[in-house]
């Protein structure tokens, strides 16, 4: 049993979405005792020049503003940090991930909390944690040239330390619905626990 996985769905649709149905079904397979969940669909606020400022500014220097500023994504980090294994639902919309999701994103790649800069490049501090991705898409295969989300799905996580990411797909929700989904069902009930 996997102890803590944070569910993070992503999908604009709250109701009829195929990546939150996934989503569900992956952590009801791996069990977890607990459950951090983020729902992006409630929009997270994007990063300004005084985010960018606070986060820039040392720990130990920075004013309660700053400090306020950069609270919800110190919640974050620590979401991503408490957890084992990492479910995200990703609907492929115009060819990439929703940009709820990049915004998620923004706020929890910080250097000195999930990379830090090394003489060989940036290095990511978490590691030992599953990421596991529930796509939908309207036609566009994975790994396809105009797949732009599952490279950087790969790239963004890796970038932040987590590298054993595993995609669970249901391909051509546009034109066989139900059979794209029932492909991606039967998928997740293949995962390890």
């Amino acid at each position: 049993m996997t102890s803590t996985v944070l569910h993070i769905d992503t999908s604009a649709r709250r109701q009829g979405s195929a990546t939150r149905e996934l989503t569900g079904q992956i952590v009801k397979q791996i069990s977890p005792a607990r459950i951090i969940r983020r729902d992006l669909a409630t929009p997270l606020p994007l990063i300004n020049e005084d985010w960018v400022n606070a986060n820039f500014t040392p720990a130990d220097a920075r004013t309660d503003e700053q400090q306020d500023l950069l609270s919800l994504s110190d919640q974050l980090v620590a979401e991503i940090k408490d957890s084992d294994t990492v479910v995200i639902g990703l609907p492929m919309y115009n060819f990439g991930a929703p940009a709820s999701f990049k915004v998620w994103v923004d706020l929890i790649a910080r250097a000195g909390l999930t990379f830090q800069y090394t003489a060989e490049g940036p290095k990511g501090l978490l590691s030992g944690k599953r990421v596991i991705v529930a796509v939908a898409t309207g036609g566009v295969p994975l790994g396809s040239p105009v797949d732009h989300l599952s490279g950087y799905i790969r790239q963004i996580m890796g970038f932040i330390g987590l590298t054993d990411v595993e995609f669970v797909a249901a391909e051509g929700m546009s034109t066989a619905p139900e059979t794209a989904l029932q492909a991606a069902r039967d998928a997740v009930a293949k995962l390890a626990a």
